[in-house]
């Protein structure tokens, strides 16, 4: 497992844990890591955009140093993510997720409006929307080797999909990757695992989703999540959609300086909206009439 970092911390749940990292002040940015990772993925977000927000990273209850969980008790990773929101005492955050991370941020945001000021889903999971036939099949594949060989053949298929291929061209990525997924301990695989159903899907909602939303999408990415993102960017009222050319589904790995850019830019223009409402909500000091 990774080692802890300074800024990290801890927040302990009915059976579960979850490790958490801070850095930076001003207004709160929680980041959200994808299936089989862990939150060493925005480590390119995390340097560069802490000099401007507050950052809140964290392994997600069964991933990464979160891994150790107790498949008997029922829980929801958006419950989670705002029991970590009152542990921090932030009332409200914006949330961005990458793929099952994205999935996350738009449960949390259809369950708690008001704690979500702004969502920015990149390469996000949209159940509903059918996968294409290669993505499937390595869907598949990573079932059947589970079933096969146990854990440690699930891992090897996984970094095999084809989502992440584009990110497996750069060693320094493919190693990154490898590490996360060798720390995943597998308990979804291996049906350990008591998620229940917070409300209705995403896809059904989206018109629910009336935060601001950037939809920020792969070039390269495989064809069903760019389908997925496409259906976002229609289906959420307003939505910003943003595809980065030349990168695959790890969108925030493979492009980190754009990706950073467009994350700040969004941001800081939300952080703006949101202290020009609570500026203009606070009345004035009443006058005193002359004696």
């Amino acid at each position: 497992m990774h080692p802890p970092s300074p800024g990290t911390g801890e927040l302990i749940l009915p059976g579960a844990r979850l490790l958490y990292q801070l850095a930076g002040e001003g207004f709160p940015v929680v980041l959200v890591h994808g299936f089989g990772l862990d939150m060493r993925m925005w480590d390119p977000q995390f340097d560069s955009l802490s000099g401007r927000f507050q950052l809140i990273r964290y392994d997600c209850r069964g991933f990464g140093m979160s891994g150790e969980f107790d498949p008997a008790i029922s829980y929801t990773h958006a419950e989670d993510l705002l029991a970590l929101l009152d542990h921090l005492g932030v009332s409200a955050a914006a949330v961005a997720g990458l793929s099952f991370g994205g999935r996350v941020a738009m449960q949390t945001a259809l369950l708690a409006p008001h704690r979500v000021t702004a969502l920015i889903l990149l390469g996000t999971v949209l159940d509903g929307v059918e996968w294409d036939r290669d993505s499937g099949a390595a869907m598949a594949k990573v079932d059947e080797q589970v079933r096969a060989g146990g854990v440690a053949a699930g891992r090897q298929a996984w970094l095999a999909h084809p989502l992440f291929r584009p990110a497996a061209e750069d060693p320094h990525l493919a190693a990154r990757l490898a590490q996360m997924v060798a720390d995943y301990p597998g308990q979804h695989w291996l049906g350990l695992d008591s998620h229940r159903e917070t409300g209705p899907r995403p896809i059904d909602a989206l018109a629910d989703l009336t935060m601001p939303t950037l939809v920020i999408s792969g070039e390269r990415d495989v064809p069903c999540f760019r389908e997925m993102s496409a259906v976002l960017s229609a289906g959420i009222p307003g939505a910003d959609p943003v595809e980065v050319a030349g990168s695959g589904h790890m969108v925030n790995m493979e492009a980190p300086e754009a990706v950073s850019e467009l994350i700040a830019a969004f941001v800081a223009g939300q952080a703006d909206r949101h202290n020009s409402a609570t500026d203009s909500s606070v009345s004035p000091p009443a006058q005193q009439a002359p004696a």
